[in-house]
């Protein structure tokens, strides 16, 4: 029973990561939480060039919902783009890296190109198992829906897809691409995904998640944007159990499935209303934590496109967050063991 290529479908911000192991001081100079993510403003413009003078520095692939397509991808194997990604690129150096990478991954990415804005970056400050990501989306930012989600060609590949996730940043950039997708994977009863992405989003851009919401077949986040998503919606409790329940029963279009919610929280379990323990790992062999959330996902999403079980799905998504975490970046080794 093979899978077909284009049968899952992500939409987001392809950025490059640049990585590196830096200090308190670095981190506080720019006023960064150890573990946090953020867009750049004015006062970060100096930390990229500085991360890149005084650390040792590497490239990787990122942007959130593209690490999940390529994780799933890898754990499915074959056949090759079985995941679909759209976004946007500059016609520059760092947006061929992009799409060499897309290819190596094997994943289907059909990138719409813009001279306007350079490709996007974003810079991972590392300290320790933490990770500070601070996203200058650049080019990302100029996705638009009628230069290219609405293009023939390109709705096509929409419509082949069968499960969809998009990561809560893209929230930031195109609502109204995001709810043509919605709707699409409502109106023919498919599975639509999204992830709270980061605390920002759940505060500053919750009126465009309230609209997504309705939408939503599976929501993924971690505590953290939990606790910010049940404060914004004064949900009153911080236990991380209530607020699945909460989040589950909010309003929802198609009646046809109920809303599963998956909220993680690093080394302890996973809340899928029920509790899934993680795969336990030695703090040393954490080699960085950047793309853990990325890869859960993506390793979750790899059995939900098979139709697999929930417990299935979260069985793989730890086993593919537990992978990631032992490497630089969301690198991944050539094949999974996984069953």
């Amino acid at each position: 029973d093979l899978i077909h290529p284009n049968t899952l479908f992500g939409m987001g911000n392809p950025l490059l990561d640049i990585s590196a192991v830096v200090d308190k001081d670095f981190l506080d100079k720019y006023t960064l939480k150890p573990n946090d993510q953020i867009l750049a403003e004015d006062k970060h413009k100096a930390l990229f060039e500085e991360l890149v003078k005084t650390f040792k520095v590497e490239y990787h692939a990122g942007g959130a919902t593209q690490n999940s397509i390529k994780i799933a991808q890898w754990m499915i194997q074959e056949p090759h783009n079985v995941g679909t990604f759209f976004g946007c690129i500059g016609k520059d150096k760092f947006g061929e890296i992009l799409k060499q990478k897309a290819e190596e991954a094997h994943i289907d990415a059909h990138y719409y190109e813009q001279n306007e804005e350079p490709t996007g970056t974003c810079a991972a400050c590392i300290t320790g198992d933490n990770r500070s990501l601070v996203a200058n989306l650049a080019a990302a930012n100029c996705y638009k829906k009628d230069k290219h989600l609405d293009l023939e060609e390109n709705w096509k590949l929409v419509e082949k897809a069968k499960v969809y996730y998009i990561a809560g940043f893209f929230l930031t950039v195109s609502l109204e691409s995001i709810l043509k997708v919605a709707k699409h994977a409502s109106e023919n009863n498919k599975l639509f995904c999204l992830n709270l992405s980061a605390p920002f989003i759940c505060q500053f851009f919750k009126d465009n998640l309230m609209q997504v919401l309705p939408y939503v077949d599976v929501l993924f986040g971690n505590e953290t944007e939990a606790a910010a998503f049940a404060k914004e919606q004064d949900f009153q409790t911080e236990d991380l159990k209530e607020i699945a329940k909460k989040a589950q029963a909010l309003p929802k279009v198609n009646k046809e499935r109920k809303r599963i919610v998956v909220l993680t929280q690093g080394k302890d379990e996973t809340v899928m209303i029920e509790t899934f323990p993680v795969l336990k790992i030695d703090p040393k062999d954490i080699v960085d934590t950047n793309g853990a959330g990325d890869a859960f996902v993506g390793g979750f999403l790899s059995e939900l496109v098979q139709d697999k079980s929930l417990d299935q799905c979260v069985k793989a998504a730890h086993y593919a967050a537990n992978v990631i975490i032992r490497r630089a970046g969301c690198t991944f080794p050539e094949k999974p063991d996984f069953s």
